[in-house]
């Protein structure tokens, strides 16, 4: 599988952002998907994930109840939706597909997945 990231830009802070994530050559719904950021200087982190399978999501605190994952069917597309944006959110934004199996979270998490996405850029400006 191939992902193609996209949709970031220059927000201000308190808005909103949704980043896709367009995926080709593979069984898109065989996957679950993950997103991760790096900030210059910093290293890249985890920020949420979701197993499309059971149905279960795991976010970093310090996006919980503001960031959501998504996913159209129809055009092979997760998004990850950003809301109450702050500076702090600044960063390049990085989607994974891993295997939808009883080990993705780890796999995921360790970095062993089947692709990575490119990067979006999303700036968040006070």
């Amino acid at each position: 599988v191939q992902l193609q990231a996209s949709g970031g830009g220059t927000v201000q802070a308190g808005g909103s952002l949704n980043v896709s994530c367009a995926a080709s050559g593979g069984n898109f719904e065989n996957y679950a998907t993950g997103w991760f950021r790096q900030a210059p200087g910093n290293e890249r982190e985890f920020v949420g994930a979701r197993s499309w399978g059971v149905g279960t999501s795991y976010y970093v605190e310090s996006v919980q109840d503001r960031f959501s994952l998504s996913r159209d069917t129809a055009k092979n597309t997760w998004y990850l939706r950003m809301n109450s944006l702050k500076p702090e959110d600044t960063a390049i934004y990085f989607c994974a597909a891993v295997r939808d199996d009883s080990k993705w979270y780890r796999a995921l998490r360790s970095g062993a997945v089947d692709a990575w996405g490119q990067g979006t850029q999303v700036t968040v400006s006070s």
